[in-house]
């Protein structure tokens, strides 16, 4: 035994989607889904159950659905046609967000996954046109098809939440290039680590992570400069420190946090706001 239930990467989708059920199930839910607790299952259960402080630490998730979900439907607003979500694991906004019925959501994932999920939904309505496409994306040839199947029903909003925290930066390089270039995305939204992060991530859970396959290797030092090469530029930075307290969803002795915080430069109170977000990033 490797001491935790995560398999493999797909198997984060089910941890994250028993945070959504968690926040989904109080009375002051920011957001509600109602597939998340049947979609997390027995092992979205055990895997919050085995992960160091595993409950307490559902607050980045939780704002971190409920960001995106605003600015998806601000983007839909603006024009998006078709949504490419990216390694779209176990989410149903295609189900429960009140989304257009003309919009083309295109729900992206490994076959495995791609099966799962359409099993599970099965008996379920989706909100808009859904393309369901099980397709291995580290595969150069495989991506560039799905992306150009992407690009002829613009403008495109790609989405890769959860993703590039798992990927290498030469993997990242290509993914930008190519949502860029042949998909003619003109958003991306996606959430972002800093060095800081990683480490502080490291020391909690990465024993676990890489036991189960799916160690954090991504969190550029130069933030969304790193996508800047590849034809992107940052629309949008919300702060997942600064979001928090917004939306009250704050982690664990906030007060001992937030009044340390205090004490810093402003160098370092900046550092601690851009240590991770959700970036809406805009083509050139």
């Amino acid at each position: 035994m490797n001491g935790t239930p995560i398999r493999n990467v797909c198997d984060t989708a089910a941890w994250v989607a028993i945070y959504r059920a968690m926040e989904s199930e109080r009375p002051d839910a920011l957001f509600h889904d109602p597939y998340a607790r049947r979609l997390g299952g027995a092992r979205g259960e055990a895997i919050v159950r085995a992960m160091p402080r595993g409950a307490a630490m559902s607050w980045p998730m939780v704002v971190r659905t409920a960001v995106m979900d605003e600015i998806i439907m601000r983007c839909v607003r603006e024009g998006a046609a078709t949504v490419l979500n990216l390694a779209a694991g176990l989410d149903a906004r295609a189900y429960r967000l009140p989304l257009p019925p003309t919009l083309r959501w295109m729900h992206v994932d490994l076959p495995d996954s791609v099966a799962d999920f359409r099993e599970q939904m099965a008996g379920e309505t989706p909100r808009c046109e859904v393309e369901f496409i099980g397709a291995d994306l580290r595969d150069a040839q495989t991506r560039r098809d799905v992306f150009a199947r992407a690009a002829a029903n613009g403008p495109v909003l790609a989405i890769t939440e959860g993703l590039l925290i798992y990927l290498e930066p030469e993997d990242v390089s290509e993914l930008a290039a190519d949502l860029h270039d042949i998909a003619r995305a003109r958003w991306w939204l996606t959430d972002l680590a800093s060095p800081r992060l990683l480490k502080m991530l490291e020391r909690r859970w990465q024993p676990q992570l890489k036991a189960g396959n799916a160690p954090f290797r991504f969190g550029p030092a130069e933030g969304t400069a790193f996508f800047k090469p590849y034809g992107w530029r940052e629309g949008e930075f919300r702060s997942t420190w600064d979001e928090s307290l917004r939306l009250q969803r704050t982690m664990p002795n906030i007060w001992l946090w937030t009044l340390l915080n205090r004490l810093q430069p402003a160098r370092k109170r900046e550092e601690m706001r851009r240590m991770s977000g959700i970036v809406l990033m805009q083509s050139n």
